[in-house]
């Protein structure tokens, strides 16, 4: 069902901020992801307090190219954050009840309970602004002192991320990728925390597979994505990993992403089974060298792990440069032996630098990039850490897997971190050093 508030009634007055207003096209909600229905008689007082705030604030968040919104009381108001691109910027402050209202109103939509206010809730609802369609991933949890935080996440449908280039992975990436699945065994990791993107990558990681070669199947959750040339399977109440994935095999499965490695059992059976064919999955760990000591951890036969484990890549994610807007300039030789990029590179970007009272030559003030909003980015992309299956890295697994000598055999074997892409980002032009600090910094 559509519930088609898209525009503002048109006001009596013609005051010119109301007209301007009444003009403004609104997000349209169209759903709830769980299939409830919102009952808006039965709600009227909310409605008639929170609906048109709360397409007013989803609006405003859709219009700034915000990819979550976060409402969290604090006393008597709320401070609303919309995170662009991965930083957070001040929205607004709410009086208390008003934010209260906004955030049962979303539940609503989402087909929450809007009595259970001591618990956390999870739904979702589809949406439609400019002509384009948005999923709204709803989460609210009780706060300390009374009141509920409110996160909404908000997914361009027309964006969704997955191919290996959409998502930043380097050409030398997929050749490692094409190469270790072509022997149809070893298992391939997708790690980082949750929330993190990393379902993102391991699709990423499923598409770079030669699709034309071998016979990909799906045997986990894609997370409501269709992938051309990647056959659903499916799994039996009762099976074990390792049972499903022998069921693929007998389908002539070549490479078979499963669900995310959460427990031993898991890791277990994904290593038993990845002499049978390619597995892909995600890994919950900070980065690709804490998965790999995990998953020692979690398997305990370390010479099984080295053996069968192939390729770990984990992501963090950075700033765009604002195409329309960034500034060339020559880098002096000494920032280029202190940060490790080549002496002879000649130009490097980074966001437009002027002071609030700079003037352009004909006197005239300095105009705000309309593309980024003043921002000097626009969109993200990643910087990958990948450790693979080198003679080095293989012996130190063999020796137990400690982190550190895993993070040290890394930087032997010059495998990729997230240093060495993000400076190949930078010198590409497609972000600055500033934005690489910050990333790091954080």
């Amino acid at each position: 069902m559509i519930f088609g508030f898209g525009r503002r009634n048109k006001p009596v007055d013609d005051d010119d901020e109301d007209e301007d207003e009444d003009e403004r096209d609104y997000v349209l909600f169209q759903g709830a992801l769980n299939g409830e229905t919102p009952d808006l008689a039965a709600n009227a007082k909310l409605v008639q307090a929170g609906l048109l705030e709360t397409k007013r604030l989803v609006t405003d968040a859709m219009d700034r190219r915000a990819e979550m919104i976060r409402i969290e009381p604090k006393g008597k108001v709320a401070q609303v954050a919309f995170y662009i691109d991965g930083i957070p910027y001040p929205a607004s402050r709410l009086p208390g009840p008003l934010a209260m209202a906004i955030t049962q109103m979303v539940k609503l939509l989402s087909g929450l309970d809007t009595r259970e206010r001591t618990k956390p809730q999870s739904g979702g609802v589809r949406t439609e602004f400019s002509e384009k369609k948005y999923l709204m991933k709803v989460d609210s949890a009780p706060v300390q002192g009374g009141g509920e935080r409110l996160i909404v996440r908000i997914q361009d449908q027309s964006k969704v991320l997955e191919k290996p280039d959409d998502v930043g992975f380097s050409e030398d990436l997929k050749s490692k990728i094409r190469e270790y699945t072509s022997h149809k065994n070893g298992l391939l990791l997708a790690a980082g925390p949750p929330n993190s993107g990393v379902t993102t990558v391991s699709v990423a990681i499923v598409r770079s597979v030669d699709a034309y070669m071998y016979s990909i199947y799906s045997l986990g959750d894609l997370g409501g994505r269709e992938l051309a040339h990647v056959t659903p399977f499916e799994t039996k109440a009762g099976d074990s990993l390792s049972q499903t994935i022998e069921r693929a095999k007998r389908k002539e499965a070549d490479v078979c992403f499963v669900d995310p490695i959460r427990d031993a059992q898991a890791a277990k059976d994904a290593v038993d089974s990845a002499d049978k064919c390619s597995i892909i999955a995600e890994f919950p760990a900070a980065d690709a060298a804490d998965a790999v000591a995990k998953l020692c951890k979690l398997v305990g036969n370390h010479e099984l792990v080295a053996e069968r484990l192939k390729l770990v890549c984990s992501q963090k994610f950075i700033r765009v440069l604002c195409e329309k807007c960034k500034q060339a300039y020559r880098p002096n030789p000494k920032l280029l032996a202190k940060v490790g990029l080549p002496p002879e590179t000649k130009v490097l970007y980074r966001p437009p630098r002027f002071d609030e009272d700079d003037e352009e030559e004909d006197g005239e003030e300095r105009k705000v990039c309309k593309r980024c909003a003043g921002l000097g980015y626009y969109g993200r992309t990643a910087m990958f850490e990948v450790i693979d299956a080198t003679e080095g890295m293989k012996k130190v697994i063999k020796q137990g897997g400690d982190l550190q000598a895993i993070r040290h055999q890394a930087r032997q074997d010059k495998m990729q971190s997230f240093q060495s892409d993000g400076l190949r980002l930078v010198l590409e032009g497609k972000t600055s050093l500033e934005e690489l600090q910050r990333a790091f910094r954080s």
